[in-house]
């Protein structure tokens, strides 16, 4: 995992580093593992940028009734196991209304 990561980083400074018409000189060092990789001022700004703007994919909002972060692909709250947003609505409102057949009563 560390060679990864220290890939993914090396490469990212390449790109970036064609760009700089006048480079300086390393501001911030990161190590992964034993290796250590040199950043220079416009990269260690586009990677906070990048840090900053990431959002995680399985981030799907903050729960409406408690405000748990924790919300399941069919948007149901892992804390307070209530359905949250839109979707969430809609299923509560079909489920108050739901009536079983006869046959299952």
């Amino acid at each position: 995992m560390n060679d990864a990561v220290a890939r993914a980083l090396r490469e990212f400074n390449e790109r970036l580093d064609v760009f700089d018409p006048a480079p300086g000189p390393a501001v911030a060092e990161v190590r992964v593992g034993e290796q250590v990789i040199a950043l220079r001022a416009p990269v260690v700004r586009a990677l906070t940028e990048a840090l900053l703007r990431y959002q995680d994919p399985r981030d799907r909002g903050t729960c409406d009734h408690c405000g748990s972060p924790r919300l399941d692909d069919n948007f149901v709250c892992a804390d307070c196991a209530r359905p949250s947003g839109v979707f969430g609505q809609l299923l509560a409102e079909r489920a108050s209304r739901y009536e079983p057949p006869a046959e299952l009563t």
